[in-house]
């Protein structure tokens, strides 16, 4: 259990803004695309040094989890507290942002009014509503610009594990130290992809530890709380942009010398929206509205018996999936079940290497049920997985009538979720595009297709086409031949990334914007 002293307890509890003295400066490091894949996790052949020292100095969170499972919308909602949904922010890539709604503001804008110096000590901001730049969200790009004594509130995201991986030439991982999930073949191709970017982890784990030395360097990591976060889950094929536990999972670490003690494990289920209560709790920060999220050390979390998600548009990949996920059980509600889950998306196939050996092996019926069922046409309206017996989410017990009585449970809370925190809009006919396009793709590929319609339909509103499969065979084959190179290249090789043809967004032209 984490230990606070008395005083800091009362004063929290009666007071908005403790004085400078008492409040401790805050960084938040986060690392993109990554699941719980570290040393300290369990994580096989990967090794992460100062990330394990940072969990054994702190508490590190088993059941850690962002509330979407894409950058812009996840962030948005770290940015503020509150679940993007609620917020407008729910659409990766939005075109016509908003201020935002109901009085909420920004987490850096609460703590520079409280007099913390506010900081972004990396680029990305990506956030889905206005203010959306860093120069109008935070005060300066390093804690150094503050002025004498005045703490500080820094954010910095180290981007490495975001696709493409660089190799490790001081650790090399060899394929065969990895543990690939049972939902992926087991190629050599699959294998050295992982393998890749384990190492890349390992040196994004050097650059945490630089910041967590300068850090001790400066005197300043016992008057520091430091979390250590995901911005979501895995950059792989059943991770990033769905909801199962790879795309939603993160590792979560907190350390705070003098407050929380070291080596814990803890188990409850948490949110990275979380991390926002607690910053302006340790801060003594009153937020103007109260926030989705709550203190890592409250009774809200200790008590907590669901954590929920939601997915939107990607890009111009249309799909809106919602879920809920308890201790045991994960209940996944898929709102156009007629998409197929690897539907177009320009970003993975042109990212992705293992997208073209799955489509391959599916297309020659080469895989197992497990790790064909993401490969289908179309989704079940519901899925729901015993997670006790099924870590892997793979074996859908919805209509299993021994889960009959927890299914019905799981969907009332999901919907009374949806209706009254974030006020869901669910799907309208314009997002599902039914009847806009031809029943089925007039090309080779339906990137080629888009490519070519560009000028007749607005990917903007509608989306692109749902079809499915998107190549063919053969063109699957080529895919996977121009990424081989890359794949298997030497950890201090050069070898450029290929170019997928047709994995560019095309540009909306003069007709589809009139």
């Amino acid at each position: 259990m984490p230990r606070f002293s008395l005083i800091v307890l009362l004063v929290l509890a009666w007071t908005n803004v403790l004085s400078a003295d008492d409040r401790p400066n805050i960084l938040w490091i986060t690392i993109e695309d990554w699941s719980p894949d570290l040393s300290c996790y369990g994580t096989k052949g990967i090794e992460t040094p100062h990330v394990d020292k940072l969990a054994s100095q702190g508490i590190r969170y088993e059941r850690a989890f962002t509330t979407a499972p894409v950058c812009s919308s996840s962030r948005s909602a770290m940015m503020t507290g509150f679940h993007q949904n609620y917020i407008g922010a729910q659409q990766h890539r939005t075109n016509d942002k908003k201020p935002l709604p109901y009085g909420i503001r920004p987490i850096p804008h609460l703590l520079a009014d409280a007099g913390y110096f506010t900081c972004l000590m990396s680029n990305k901001t990506d956030c889905n509503f206005l203010p959306d730049s860093r120069k109008d969200l935070f005060q300066g790009r390093d804690w150094k610009e503050r002025k004498p004594d005045q703490p500080f509130f820094a954010r910095i995201t180290f981007g490495g594990t975001h696709r493409p991986w660089k190799r490790d030439p001081v650790r090399p991982i060899d394929p065969a130290d990895v543990e690939l999930p049972l939902y992926y073949a087991d190629t050599p191709f699959i294998r050295r992809d992982w393998a890749n970017g384990l190492e890349q982890m390992q040196l994004v784990d050097r650059e945490v530890g630089a910041i967590l030395k300068r850090l001790e360097e400066e005197g300043l990591a016992d008057s520091t709380l430091v979390f250590f976060i995901g911005d979501h889950g895995r950059c792989h094929i059943r991770g990033k942009q769905f909801l199962y536990d790879e795309g939603t999972r993160i590792p979560m670490i907190l350390r705070w010398p003098g407050q929380v003690d070291p080596g814990q494990v803890n188990s409850d289920l948490v949110y990275s929206i979380d991390i926002c209560a607690t910053v302006l709790e340790a801060a003594g920060v009153k937020p103007p509205v109260p926030l989705h999220g709550k203190s890592l050390f409250s009774d809200d979390v200790k008590e907590r018996k669901y954590v929920f998600t939601a997915r939107d548009k990607m890009d111009d990949t249309h799909d809106a999936i919602r879920a809920i996920r308890s201790q045991q059980h994960k209940l996944i509600l898929n709102l156009m079940p007629e998409r197929a889950y690897c539907q177009l998306s320009f970003y993975k196939e042109g990212s992705y290497p293992p997208l073209a050996e799955m489509n391959i092996l599916n297309l020659e019926g080469k895989l197992t049920p497990e790790q064909a069922a993401f490969m289908s046409g179309s989704k079940p309206p519901i899925e729901m997985f015993d997670l006790t017996k099924d870590p892997h989410e793979v074996h859908n017990v919805a209509d299993d009538p021994a889960y009959a009585t927890v299914k019905a449970e799981l969907l009332a809370e999901l919907d009374k979720w949806r209706k009254e925190v974030i006020h869901d809009q669910g799907v309208s006919d314009e997002f599902r595009a039914l009847g806009v396009f031809p029943e089925s793709c007039p090309a080779p590929t339906v990137g080629e297709w888009a490519y070519n319609h560009g000028d007749q339909y607005d990917f903007r509103k509608t989306g692109l086409p749902g079809w499915y499969p998107t190549r063919t065979l053969e063109e699957w084959k080529e895919v996977k031949k121009a990424w081989e190179p890359y794949v298997f290249r030497e950890p201090n090789a050069k070898v450029a990334r290929p170019k997928i043809a047709h994995t560019t967004k095309p540009k909306v032209r003069s007709a589809a914007k009139k």
